[in-house]
């Protein structure tokens, strides 16, 4: 029998509550055995100038994951480097799973972005997309995506480090493990100082 594994991927620069809450959601929803968070080397769409290093965004992920027992980190991506392409990730990861059926996690912003990625076609082949949309927003595709509308709240990584770089809480946006690590850090600047720009 088939394992179900979900993956998602991303820049998790940091990882938050939101993203542990679709994770799980689409999880239940699918069936999925396990969900496997792949941490992007070099994002092809995202200004980089504000990420945190690998080892700090890995480890990020690795504390949140503790108390997450079908929750892991795959450091694929992280291992390759270069541009992280979706493609080139899931053409291997079924070369190594060839007996996994594999969901590929994307937000509903992503879903009218899909015809601009790379080798999307042959990508179809290799995953069944699920698209997670916010309650009273549908994102039109003319892609096979399935669909899972949840009450999704804006935050966001960026709004995470806006508030750490103005000195602002992030509790509850991050598990605490996470918070204290990036106050520990002094990544985005956040626990370093009250008087930042």
């Amino acid at each position: 029998m088939k394992q179900r594994i979900g993956i998602m991927g991303g820049t998790f620069n940091p990882i938050h509550y939101q993203h542990l809450f679709i994770a799980d959601q689409v999880q239940q929803a699918y069936q999925l055995d396990e969900v496997w968070f792949i941490p992007t080397y070099r994002p092809p769409h995202k200004d980089t100038d504000q990420l945190a290093s690998d080892r700090e965004r890995l480890k990020m992920l690795e504390l949140a994951m503790e108390d997450q027992s079908t929750f892991r980190v795959n450091t694929i991506e992280l291992e390759r480097q270069g541009t992280s392409y979706t493609y080139d990730t899931m053409k291997i990861l079924k070369e190594q799973y060839p007996n996994v059926d594999f969901y590929f996690i994307i937000g509903g912003d992503m879903i009218e972005m899909l015809p601009k990625w790379y080798h999307i076609e042959e990508l179809l082949d290799l995953v069944t997309f699920v698209g997670v949309d916010r309650v009273g927003y549908l994102t039109q595709t003319s892609f096979p995506v399935e669909r899972l509308v949840l009450p999704i709240s804006e935050v966001s990584s960026s709004y995470i480090r806006e508030q750490c770089q103005h000195g602002k809480s992030i509790r509850y946006l991050v598990p605490p493990v996470v918070e204290q690590y990036i106050k520990e850090r002094g990544l985005y600047r956040y626990g370093v100082s009250n008087n930042m720009a």
